[in-house]
């Protein structure tokens, strides 16, 4: 479903030929990043107004964006790079795939600015290895930029130089994670580097690297061109502005909703048409198969910003997917699949996550099978527990969580299993 039109990243959706350089211009791109060349518009200006803005970044983590830039030693000697993470594999995510396929033209200025404020040379544009639609999309905008003299040296006349390429992926959803990313780009195995150093310092060949994610690269030319506090003001505090929701599920209408942060999460549902075939909401992921399920009547209560997911539901606001799940949904199914997904995504590295994710799919299906011992459930919470925080990156923590949230908020579903051999009356 094509995405509704937005404020700030979809803002070029629903017109004509929406990723051209042409309908980009039309709608004020590119406004901004001439403002700099023309003007060499002092760094600390333009920090100080993302910080104004409250942007934090969407990829999931949700870390402020304009603090964020500002780590990157900018005169530091040699290469600094920007790189945008475009590897949208999180289930459930696919927002960032419009933007690069309706507006890719917002994402390369979002990263040129980026470029000028690290006093970076060069920006790369990892996509995932299944957007061949949208890498495409990206090239051809790339090619538009630079015939259009936007990009590469001396850009219009300024002095200043950037460029970037994009860098298509081969679908390790591990690559996603930003050290992994830097690795897969420099042409070594996707895994995940022990932090610190950080990127900021030490990131793309050793050399001090800003990432940020697609969405958040394209809100920036946006926010300057209207100021922060336009930005901040759409949003409530400490989530500013608007961000991009990913609906999928048991709905009628799947797609992707630019909407105010802390919109009620039922009044993203009615955009989405509701649940589908009249049925009622059971649960709802809020931000990605990574993060903890929240129970329909929690939900129905709770805003789409950080805070309300964070502290009234338990879980997080993450990357944006909201999976509906209506009242057959059969919950141990659930659960066994996005176990499978994480057993298989590991890149094995770290013991905990290799051997724990194969061994909480395996008591899983062992349950799904009708083969369930008494004890199965305190196993397994035991084994994500032992998972939880001991590993290099995120990925434990992300299997983990759905096993500890689904065996606690769904209890009975497993124990019914366990003893009848078979799910609940009703469940599919």
């Amino acid at each position: 479903m094509m995405p509704e039109t937005g404020l700030v990243c979809y803002r070029t959706c629903g017109l004509s030929n929406p990723a051209s350089l042409a309908t980009y211009l039309s709608v004020g791109g590119y406004s901004v990043w001439k403002k700099i060349l023309a003007e060499k518009t002092p760094v600390e200006q333009i920090i100080e107004e993302l910080k104004a803005s409250g942007l934090r970044g969407r990829g999931g983590a949700g870390f402020p964006t304009g603090l964020k830039w500002s780590f990157v030693p900018r005169n530091a000697p040699g290469s600094k790079y920007v790189v945008c993470n475009s590897d949208e594999s999180e289930p459930g995510t696919c927002k960032d795939r419009d933007i690069l396929r309706y507006n890719p033209h917002q994402i390369i200025e979002g990263m040129a600015i980026a470029g000028y404020v690290m006093n970076a040379t060069k920006g790369y544009n990892y996509i995932r290895g299944e957007y061949w639609e949208p890498f495409y999309a990206m090239e051809k905008a790339l090619k538009e930029a630079r015939e259009a003299g936007l990009l590469g040296q001396n850009i219009l006349g300024s002095g200043i130089e950037f460029d970037l390429d994009n860098c298509i992926g081969a679908g390790a959803y591990i690559c996603g994670e930003e050290t992994a990313l830097l690795n897969s780009l420099e042409g070594k195995r996707g895994l995940p580097r022990f932090k610190p150093p950080f990127p900021a310092n030490h990131g793309l060949y050793g050399r001090p690297t800003n990432i940020n994610n697609t969405e958040t690269y394209a809100s920036v030319p946006v926010i300057l061109e209207k100021g922060g506090k336009w930005f901040a003001d759409l949003g409530i505090p400490n989530s500013g502005g608007v961000k991009c929701f990913s609906v999928s599920g048991h709905v009628e209408k799947p797609g992707n909703f630019e909407i105010p942060m802390g919109t009620p999460f039922a009044k993203l549902l009615e955009m989405a048409g509701g649940v589908w075939k009249g049925r009622k909401l059971k649960a709802v992921i809020p931000g990605g198969s990574s993060s903890k399920i929240i129970p329909a009547e929690t939900m129905l209560k709770l805003n789409m910003d950080y805070d309300s997911i964070a502290k009234d539901g338990g879980s997080m606001l993450g990357s944006g997917a909201v999976v509906i799940m209506d009242e057959t949904t059969d919950m141990v199914k659930a659960l066994w699949r996005i176990a499978y997904f994480y057993m298989e995504e590991s890149c094995g590295q770290c013991t905990p996550c290799r051997e724990g994710t194969g061994w909480m799919t395996r008591m899983l299906r062992r349950i799904l099978d009708g083969q369930g011992q008494a004890g199965d459930l305190e196993k397994l919470v035991d084994v994500a527990g032992k998972i939880e925080g001991h590993t290099i990156c995120g990925l434990g923590d992300a299997a983990a969580w759905p096993v500890q949230s689904y065996v606690a908020k769904y209890r009975p579903e497993f124990e019914h299993y366990i003893t009848h051999k078979r799910a609940m009356d009703g469940l599919v």
